[in-house]
């Protein structure tokens, strides 16, 4: 392609204000994407290049595996949402489904993700074990409407993702399949140029027995990835789990009661009274909101050196209650609840706190949903609130603890920590930018939308799902982060706009002109992606454009045209030499096989 004639540079000397990390920063200023409203961008010619490219590996590897590409739609109706029971969660909840009413007042949301519609269309069109399995995937935009909208196409109002859903007739099955899909992933992710992390993650909204997250490692990543060294064990922080640091023991001597006035935090009352935050029990109140407008308040205690990891509380809670739960509120300041409760000392409240404490006419549950993670039921001995304003106090173990209570982990594991008792590894800590997620659901959508199937006995079964996706225009932005220098992008030569581009720096002269048309066409004829900057700007500017758009490599023409030579440059390894016309084609491909060989 020409520069002039099909394929306009846009790319700006200055950095947009609002790009705050460095691969936003490179899209907007090198011309691949334009914003137009906060959280949605056009994707310019040079961008759809890269997405083309990156979805052209997706397609290939999974129809390797035997998956079919389709299309489904992004408006959905209400009412196959509420069959599922996530209308609510996902538009009064989190509250991050665009929806609207038609002329008929008919409710929609645009979709997130297609777990309703493409089981809908199995329950409609599978019916028996022989046709199973099937995995059914889709390139497309999805939408999700982010209070916050930032960095980008990290977390943008809509966006374009990859997809997938499989049917089985058991649970082997889909385990099987699971993994398959999983080595794919890996695949795809390597011939796309980028060194990623696979890890244990939380299932969230879309639910499921199983699920892991492939991660692009970049400081500017948005989730926390533990690890150990020997790659023994890899988690999401809002999955991980660990031992916690051994607690310092209490002292015998210390008094029953201890006066803490205007002491709320842990840290005030360690301080005033020379004590370890290992030695102390917080207890945090969140109330729990279910579809229906059932509330349950939450008693969670944890060791005072720990801290609540919300996810686990927010999962082992929707597990206790028949209900399905929306949202998670933690409860900060005592206005916000003073109508549900009586004699109600917040900053000084005890693992014991009494029932009597939740007012008879409120619309809550009438009993707290006590759990205790096990880093404060192992405790022997420990101070925590005393159900009294500006008092603390000493308990002996949780022998007051009744059958009320729970024991699980809602602990957040953390850098330093040991993986287990059978494996002393101490846990690392990275940044990652999810490009990848994959999950196990089970059957919880096709016993809900009644997607059913025959089995060899003839018996009517509920059909066994995986969902598996990948942010397409994520990876693009996560190659970024992992492939830049002080000049700009330097992309992967699998998912680059083009592989080379030749650079002119004076079309006026006729040698440079006729040698550029030469080498330009006869890349062409070779099939090779090549980009002709044939604008009449100075060479600087055209040098400084390459540069920002990160091309892996660079023809550069000059005044050594005349004697047929070449600069030939590879913009990752920042190598330059001369080179005669008559072996650059050669050249070429052997250095982009070896760049090809070398990223995937």
């Amino acid at each position: 392609m020409r520069v002039t004639t099909s394929f306009p540079l846009g790319t700006l000397r200055d950095t947009p204000s609002e790009a705050e990390i460095i691969s936003h920063q490179l899209l907007l200023k090198a011309g691949y994407i334009r914003r137009v409203n906060s959280g949605i961008y056009a994707y310019m010619p040079i961008m759809l290049r890269v997405i083309e490219k990156i979805s052209a590996i997706i397609e290939k590897e999974l129809n390797s595996i035997g998956c079919t590409k389709l299309l489904l739609p992004q408006l959905h109706p209400a009412d196959l949402w509420r069959k599922s029971e996530r209308w609510e969660g996902y538009t009064a909840g989190e509250g991050i489904m665009f929806n609207l009413k038609d002329r008929q007042g008919k409710e929609f949301g645009l979709a997130p993700t297609h777990e309703e519609v493409i089981t809908s269309i199995a329950s409609e069109t599978i019916n028996s074990y022989k046709q199973l399995p099937q995995c059914f995937y889709q390139i497309q935009t999805k939408f999700r409407d982010e209070i916050r909208p930032r960095f980008g196409l990290m977390r943008s109002r809509e966006f374009i993702m990859k997809d997938g859903y499989s049917f089985h007739s058991s649970e082997n099955d889909l385990a099987s399949f699971y993994e398959k899909v999983g080595n794919a992933y890996e695949n795809i992710f390597k011939s796309c140029g980028l060194q990623t992390v696979g890890v244990e993650a939380d299932s969230g909204a879309i639910g499921g027995a199983s699920s892991k997250e492939f991660m692009v490692t970049a400081d500017a990543g948005e989730d926390s990835i533990l690890f150990t060294q020997s790659g023994s064990y890899a988690a999401n922080i809002e999955k991980a789990v660990s031992l916690p640091s051994q607690p310092i023991p209490l002292k015998d001597n210390i008094a029953e009661w201890l006066e803490t006035p205007h002491q709320r935090t842990i840290l005030e009352v360690c301080d005033n009274n020379n004590l370890d935050p290992s030695q102390i029990i917080k207890v945090v109140i969140f109330l729990a909101q279910f579809e229906g407008e059932f509330e349950v308040p939450i008693l969670a205690c944890i060791r005072g050196d720990q801290h609540i990891n919300e996810v686990k509380l927010f999962n082992l809670i929707n597990k206790l209650h028949n209900f399905n739960l929306i949202n998670l509120k933690k409860i900060e300041d005592k206005n916000t609840i003073e109508k549900n409760l009586v004699d109600f000392p917040l900053g000084f409240i005890g693992p014991d706190l009494d029932n009597k404490t939740i007012k008879a006419s409120s619309n809550w549950d009438k009993k707290w949903t006590r759990i205790i993670d096990p880093s404060a039921s192992e405790l022997s001995k420990f101070i925590s609130g005393g159900n009294k304003v500006n008092f603390h106090k000493v308990f002996q173990e949780f022998s007051f603890a009744s059958k009320d209570y729970l024991i699980g982990d809602i602990r957040n594991a953390k850098k330093g920590d040991r993986v287990s008792i059978a494996n002393d590894e101490e846990l690392q800590e990275k940044k990652g930018i999810e490009i990848g997620h994959i999950f196990q659901l089970g059957q919880k959508y096709s016993e809900k939308l009644n997607a059913k199937f025959s089995d060899k006995n003839g018996q009517l079964k509920n059909l066994w799902m995986g969902c598996y996706g990948i942010g397409v225009t994520r990876i693009a932005q996560a190659a970024i982060e992992q492939n830049h220098d002080q000049k700009g992008i330097c992309w992967p030569i699998q998912i680059s706009p083009f592989e080379v581009i030749i650079i002119p720096t004076n079309l006026k002269d006729p040698v440079q002109s006729e040698l550029t048309e030469q080498i330009y066409n006869n890349f062409l004829i070779n099939k090779i992606d090549v980009l002709l900057d044939d604008r009449n700007d100075r060479a600087g500017v055209k040098f400084k454009d390459a540069e920002l758009i990160g091309i892996p490599f660079q023809i550069i023409i000059g005044r050594d045209a005349v004697n047929k030579e070449v600069e030939l440059l590879s913009r990752t390894n920042n190598t330059k030499f001369k080179i005669s016309t008559d072996k650059l084609l050669e050249t070429f491909i052997s250095e982009s096989e070896i760049m090809y060989n070398k990223k995937s």
